[in-house]
């Protein structure tokens, strides 16, 4: 069974932790992700969004609580995680920590220790998150270039990913995700609970193994435009607030995904081709991206595929923004965008 009180030798926990797991179809991934929880938290909850390769009766046989998302309503990993967390209470509401995981993840030893830790010792934090890892980074260079992404500064941070440790406390302060937003739902849960004077830790410490399983070019493509949809949303709906969240990276995505390009191509009648020499920005893009992740002891073959794949994102970022901008125009909210 799945469901163990969380203590440990070594470490002193003061309370209890639950966990809520979100997937779909991950298989032998979310085998590994549950089994990885094996008597280290209290209580699990996996939710299950219309898997069809058995997915929720294995995390039944591993002891976990499972809840069958109601898919008549659109589904986000936002309102799976919000109906876990609300299930998880139900269940347990003494449970004062959660930690919430995607089922494409496994949550490495010592991790759930390390973070109840930290919560214990500092009052004034919400979230705390470690490092995440690809599983198979060498399995693509996709793989490889989002490997390169999780690797983020420690300390205190302005937001967190799917997998963080959260203060029950403030979770609830702050009525959890948005469960409408299609992406970006945790920066967009952190910015809120900043805004109540809550601080988002980031330990240096191993926290998950995720395997991203992109082996196309159109799979990394889609979940760049997942990307570019997020950063347009999260800016019309807190561009306004003090920290003007997302509106620097949705101009940079304008400008070098629309700007350059057509003022270059627009320009090359007219200028007997010189406009075109703006196209020569982007190479320039690419190394400060390349010299930025080298400096942080990326290997280089690695960099250099991060720094390459971080301005062709841009098109991608584009096309995701036009459409959020399209749909809201319309009056419509946009569907799920998935690479899997």
């Amino acid at each position: 069974m799945l469901a163990a009180h969380a203590r440990v030798t070594g470490a002193r926990v003061t309370s209890k932790v639950g966990l809520v797991a979100i997937g779909r179809n991950e298989g032998e991934r979310l085998v590994r992700c549950l089994t990885s929880v094996l008597g280290r938290v209290d209580r699990v909850v996996y939710v299950d969004s219309g898997s069809t390769d058995g997915s929720a009766d294995r995390a039944r046989e591993l002891g976990a609580d499972v809840l069958d998302l109601d898919l008549s309503r659109p589904f986000t990993a936002a309102r799976a995680r919000n109906e876990g967390f609300a299930r998880l209470m139900s269940i347990d509401p003494s449970i004062a920590r959660v930690q919430f995981v995607d089922g494409d993840c496994e949550i490495v030893p010592g991790w759930i220790e390390a973070a109840m830790k930290t919560l214990d010792a500092r009052d004034d934090v919400a979230v705390v998150c470690g490092r995440r890892r690809e599983r198979f980074p060498d399995a693509s260079i996709y793989n490889r270039v989002i490997d390169v992404e999780w690797d983020t500064p420690v300390g205190e941070a302005l937001a967190c990913g799917g997998d963080a440790m959260m203060r029950v406390e403030a979770f609830r302060a702050v009525d959890g995700y948005d469960g409408s937003l299609i992406a970006g739902e945790e920066p967009d849960l952190c910015l809120r609970l900043r805004a109540r004077g809550w601080r988002i830790l980031r330990i240096d410490h191993e926290m998950t193994l995720h395997d991203a399983a992109i082996t196309e070019l159109r799979q990394w493509w889609q979940r760049a435009v997942r990307s570019g949809h997020a950063y347009a949303e999260g800016a019309h709906k807190h561009g306004r607030g003090p920290e003007r969240h997302w509106v620097k990276e949705t101009r940079r995505i304008v400008l070098w995904g629309a700007v350059i390009p057509g003022l270059a191509l627009a320009g090359a009648p007219f200028t007997g081709g010189l406009s075109l020499s703006l196209f020569a920005g982007y190479p320039v893009s690419a190394y400060r991206a390349f010299r930025a992740v080298r400096r942080r002891g990326v290997p280089m073959e690695s960099a250099a595929a991060y720094a390459a794949f971080m301005v062709l994102a841009k098109g991608a970022e584009l096309e995701g923004a036009l459409r959020f901008w399209r749909n809201r125009a319309r009056g419509e909210k946009s569907g799920l965008i998935e690479y899997k």
